[in-house]
């Protein structure tokens, strides 16, 4: 969304700082002892303000986008969020969004149903990874991975966000939102090599390059490519991923612009699958060893993405008052996707043994989106009005094609196991739906919104109280696979309104409360609704309250929230009509914290308290029970130690663990809890006039055997592996 207003720092030099986050070291380092980096307010959203810094110790920002309101501190805010910086993604050698989200507390990562997507737990809802943001822009991102070497930050905000960012193209972002921001060109050069190899025998190799241009340096480039190929260290799983980026900005006197273009190509081969858990199945088997294969030989996943978008933003001080700025995005994104998957069913947990069949689809997006705003600011007294007005839109053509070894009347299935996993020859298909070399429209969407907010700042900016609503309109509309008839729109609208209030009792100690919602669109009803043939609800609303307080002090932040979010569901009456009566209520408290304690020592992690139930249900068997998937503990923590009397040295430690789960609503199947530790070490040098940063990690040092996790499907309990003890190793040189 739009971008907060500030001071411009691009026309001097940047001041150095040991503790600075975001960018590569000067192309001509500094004496080894030092080791120090350059601090560069980037931009990527194209605001006046740039890039929010650092909090000490670089591995999270001081603040970031919180959607309408655009660009804010922390301090300021009356939600949670974390931003995670690139720092956080250089030292950790991580390679996709998930593996960032590794440090979050309140985040778990999971699959997407089917496939091999990405999908994010986030206060126990589930957030698919193509409703993450790029650059304040839904849509506009790959579908199944996102690659992190292509983005400055990866932003978190923890709640609904319905006000804040509109309604998702993939109905979710109830528990919370993410938002990733491209890189950005510094004031000072980067020529920054990357070679790296892991587990398995992958190799890895990076370029990052970036100058400005002319005499006030008002132009950046900047040019990100990276490629991982060969084995994981899954048994005779592959990978080989592509990836490209350019970034343009200019800066003007009143007018600022910006510019990316993205490329990825992922390709997957023999990817391990998800476990289902057939009818007969009354118990969670144990989990394999962490690098077994059960995946059959001819399946693959592939998936191609071009993306970019472009922002503006103009001052209008001088006929709007201070403050006054317009500003425009738009984006787009075509992608196709062709994949031959072979998923596992369970039909004997003690053996392991149990069927699969082919499934072939392929996928084609067209997204087209784009918001214009308004910001200024107004005085009424002792009270100072900020202000924002914003339209949205996007429009995505889905077109889709599947095919299947195995229908209800010719059950062609193929034996296999969990344990003793067995290989078949590629079974034809007897059945396809659409035509897969050149799928046709099965799906349009189209998302329009209007919002305004109004930020009154009081008490010498003590006292910020935060209302506004959006409006929101849902036109989803789908097509019949093999004749292209329409069934019936879906075409709702609504307004989701927000309050927030935040009180600072000190420079260091902000205290803060908010009510907000998610609007996701309602479910149509199934088939043992035999009164409601076709019946689809009304959008979704699902309603947020949160208590929260904020502290900073002594090179250390954290914050302690309390939230409850009560989501509608769909039930079948007695009568086998289909409404909107029962409910999932999340509820929970939040302890994150971050900072640098201590010279030398950095901290990174936090605690989460969850309790999700499902009420009023309809049924005796689920009222009251756990929703799926979702743990009660979540504990992560994180802590880099730079050694003492060995110049460039650090080494880190990060603890995950994470409590059970159930993988069914009546609660019967119970899937044990998890935990394990990941370590690091890093070594800088200077090397001539370049400075050589070496990095080694191992994953899952004790090669522990869990289950990951337990849907990312509505209603669905699959289970996901966890990864084998990973080791990566990986050297950049900065010229």
């Amino acid at each position: 969304m739009g971008a907060s207003l500030g001071t411009s720092a691009w026309a001097q030099e940047a001041p150095q700082s040991p503790r600075s986050s975001e960018q590569t070291p000067p192309a001509k380092p500094v004496a080894p002892r030092s080791l120090e980096r350059v601090v560069v307010e980037a931009s990527a959203d194209a605001s006046k303000a740039g890039l929010t810094s650092s909090f000490a110790g670089g591995q999270v920002a001081r603040g970031g986008r919180v959607g309408l309101l655009g660009n804010q501190d922390i301090m300021n805010t009356p939600f949670n969020t974390t931003s995670y910086t690139h720092e956080l993604i250089q030292n950790t050698q991580a390679h996709s969004v998930g593996d960032v989200l590794l440090n979050d507390p309140g985040v778990r990562v999971a699959r997407g149903f089917g496939n091999f997507q990405e999908s994010y737990f986030i206060r126990g809802f589930i957030l698919n990874s193509d409703s993450v943001a790029y650059n304040g822009l839904y849509g506009l991102l790959p579908r199944q991975y996102i690659s992190a070497e292509l983005f400055e930050r990866v932003e978190v905000l923890r709640g609904a966000s319905a006000f804040l960012n509109g309604a998702t193209p993939n109905s979710d972002a109830i528990g919370g939102s993410i938002n990733l921001l491209p890189k950005r060109a510094p004031v000072q050069p980067i020529e920054q090599l990357t070679v790296g190899t892991a587990s398995g025998g992958q190799t890895v190799l990076s370029v990052d390059l970036a100058r400005r241009f002319g005499p006030d340096k008002a132009t950046g480039v900047r040019i990100n490519a990276a490629s991982r190929a060969g084995d994981t260290a899954v048994d005779r799983e592959s990978v080989d991923l592509g990836m490209g980026s350019i970034g343009l900005d200019w800066r003007g006197r009143d007018l600022r612009l910006s510019a990316d273009v993205g490329y990825q190509d992922h390709q997957l081969k023999r990817t391990r699958t998800n476990v289902t858990l057939g009818a007969a199945v009354t118990a969670v088997p144990k989990a394999p060893d962490s690098a077994a294969n059960w995946a059959q030989p001819w399946t693959y996943s592939n998936e191609r993405d071009w993306f970019g978008s472009l922002r503006g933003e103009m001052d209008l001080d001088r006929w709007l008052g201070a403050g006054a700025a317009a500003w425009f995005a738009a984006g787009a994104r075509s992608s196709d996707e062709a994949n031959s998957l072979a998923n596992l069913t369970l039909s004997n947990a003690s053996t392991g043994a149990g069927t699969t069949s082919r499934f072939d689809n392929t996928r084609e997006d067209h997204v087209r989106t784009g918001e214009v705003g308004l910001r200024g600011q107004l005085q009424t007294g002792p009270i100072r009005h900020e202000l924002t007005a914003a339209l949205n839109v996007l429009r995505l053509d889905k077109r889709a094609a599947y095919g299947v070894s195995t229908t209800t009347a010719t059950p062609r299935l193929i034996a296999t196991g969990l344990y003793d996993q067995g290989s078949a020859p590629l079974p034809a298909l007897i059945l396809v739906n659409n035509r897969l070399e050149d799928p046709a429209t099965t799906g349009l969407s189209r998302l329009r919104s209007m919002a305004l907010a109004d930020t009154l700042v009081m008490l010498d900016d003590s006292l910020r109280l935060t209302v506004g609503a959006r409006h929101q309109s849902l036109d989803l509309r789908t097509y019949a696979y093999n004749t292209g008839a329409p069934a019936a729109p879906y075409d709702r609208s609504r307004t989701s309104p927000m309050a927030g209030i935040l009180f600072k009792w000190s420079p260091s100690v902000s205290a803060y409360a908010n009510y907000i919602e998610a609007l996701t669109q309602g479910e149509t009803a199934p088939s043992t609704a035999t009164a409601a043939i076709g019946k689809m609800l009304d959008p979704y609303v699902s309603r947020q309250k949160e208590l929260g307080i904020k502290v900073e002090r002594d090179r250390l932040g954290g914050a302690l929230a309390f939230f409850t979010t009560d989501k509608p569901r769909g039930v079948v009456t007695a009568d086998k009509d289909f409404v909107a009566q029962g409910q999932d209520r999340h509820q929970g408290l939040e302890l994150t914290a971050f900072g640098e304690p201590m010279p030398r020592l950095k901290l990174l992690g936090g605690f989460t308290w969850l309790d999700a139930k499902q009420d009023r249900t309809g049924s005796a068997t689920t009222d009251g029970k756990r929703v799926i998937g979702v743990p009660r503990q979540l504990l992560n923590l994180g802590v880099e130690w730079q050694l003492p009397g060995v110049t460039g040295l650090s080494m880190d430690a990060r603890v995950i663990a994470t409590s059970g789960v159930y993988a069914n609503a009546t609660n019967t199947l119970a899937v044990p809890g998890w935990g394990r530790l990941d370590v690091g070490a890093r070594y800088q040098f200077e090397a001539g006039s370049h400075l050589v940063t070496l990095r080694a990690r191992v994953d899952n040092v004790g090669d522990r055997n869990y289950w990951a996790s337990s849907g990312g499907y509505p209603g669905s309990g699959y289970l996901v592996l966890g990864t084998p003890r990973s080791f990566s190793l990986n050297a950049s040189l900065d010229y």
